[in-house]
Formats: structure tokens, C-alpha cells, sequence
């Protein structure tokens, strides 16, 4: 019995895989900081200041990092998307080594939801004792918006990281791909070899760590 011989590639850069258990923990520290507050809720503030940083950086590393890293590579057209989803829904199989367009898109409602509640936490109040760090450049009364859109938008965040786990558990149990393993070795399995360079730049995934971590200082040092 013949077996399809596979090819390692290196798809996602040791930065990438960082990035992606970096958010994995500080959403989870987050969430549980919120929600027992008191003295840890400094923490909560300057993890939250750090997912900020995370994503200044992977939007620089979305334009001049890695090949798979690039939003060029993944994200799609509204109808080049649709068009996949109907092959799906069709049982058609059409395989992408890095994301495909549904979790492209994925990948940037994700960030735009943890800007968001990173943005919108750097001036709310929990009118107890935690402010954050720009709290005092604004009024009362919008700083109760950015408190509202802080509570409000972490529900939807926690509802798009369920359909986020949902889709990787469908391609783990029911499409038997390592997703989880890819993301700890940085390589996928594939039938063909790629001709593609995948090995970053590593002066450009310096700076763009050293912008990040400029962005986390100044804000940590208004906090």
C-alpha cells in the first residue's frame, strides 16, 4: 500500500508562535484579573498595556515579516471567501499551508477585538481605585463610554474566541489536522515541496519587537 509522501514546511516563525500563546495567556490572565480585581488589577493593567504591544507588533510583522505572517498572504476578498465557504459546505477540499480565507479573517476580527479592548482600557474606570493610564486626559463622562465599550466588546472577544476554538477543534478531530502542533513547531505537513524562502528577516522582526516594546514602556509608565 502506497502512502503520499509529506513535506515539513516551516509556515509560522518562532515570533508568530509567541505572539499567538502570548495572547493565549494574557487574555486568560485578563479575564481572570477582571473578574477577581482588587490589588491584581494593576497587573491587569500593564498585561493589558502588553497586549497592546503585541498587537502594534503583529501589524508591522503583517506587512514586512514573514511570507505566511502577511496579511497578503491570507487575507482575501469578501468574495473569494464566500467562494470557499461554498466549497466547504459542498464537501470540495482546497487546502492552504497558511491560514485559509475563513481564518484570515479570523485572524483580523481577532486583533481589531483585542485593540479594542486594550484601546478602550487605557481610559476606563472601575470607580474604585483602577484607572487607566489615560484616564485623567478625559472627562467622567467618556470615560464611562470607553469603561462600556471595554465590558461590552470583552463578551464579544470571548464570543469570537469560542468560534475560534470551534473551527481549530473541527480541523483537529474531524479533518485530523495538527493545528495545535503547528503552532508549538512552527511546520505543516504537505504533499508538495515549498518553493517559497520562509525564514524571516530577523533586523525587521527586531524592530518591529523594539516599536512594540517602546509602545508597552510609554504606556506602563503612565499607568
Amino acid at each position: 500500500m502506497s502512502t503520499t509522501k509529506k513535506y515539513a514546511i516551516k509556515v509560522w516563525d518562532i515570533s508568530i508562535r509567541i505572539f499567538h500563546w502570548s495572547l493565549v495567556a494574557g487574555i486568560g490572565f485578563l479575564w481572570f484579573s477582571g473578574e477577581e480585581g482588587g490589588n491584581i488589577m494593576t497587573w491587569h493593567v500593564y498585561i493589558g498595556c502588553a497586549m497592546l504591544g503585541l498587537i502594534v507588533y503583529r501589524i508591522f510583522w503583517g506587512i514586512i515579516g514573514s511570507p505566511y505572517a502577511r496579511f497578503s498572504e491570507f487575507f482575501k476578498r469578501p468574495s473569494h471567501t464566500f467562494t470557499y465557504l461554498k466549497n466547504i459546505l459542498k464537501g470540495e477540499k482546497t487546502d492552504y499551508l497558511g491560514h485559509n480565507p475563513l481564518g484570515g479573517w479570523m485572524v483580523i476580527i481577532l486583533m481589531i477585538l483585542i485593540f479594542t479592548q486594550a484601546f478602550s482600557g487605557l481610559f476606563s474606570s472601575d470607580d474604585i481605585f483602577t484607572e487607566g493610564p489615560f484616564y485623567s486626559l478625559i472627562s467622567s463622562k467618556t470615560s464611562e463610554l470607553f469603561t462600556s465599550i471595554h465590558h461590552l466588546n470583552f463578551n464579544v472577544l470571548l464570543a469570537a474566541i469560542a468560534l475560534h476554538i470551534g473551527a481549530v477543534a473541527y480541523h483537529v478531530l474531524i479533518k485530523k489536522e495538527a493545528l495545535i502542533k503547528s503552532m508549538l513547531t512552527g511546520e505543516k505537513q504537505s504533499p508538495r515541496p515549498s518553493r517559497i524562502n520562509t525564514r524571516p528577516n530577523y533586523f525587521f522582526m527586531l524592530l518591529s519587537a523594539s516599536v512594540a516594546a517602546t509602545v508597552v514602556y510609554l504606556l506602563i509608565s503612565q499607568a
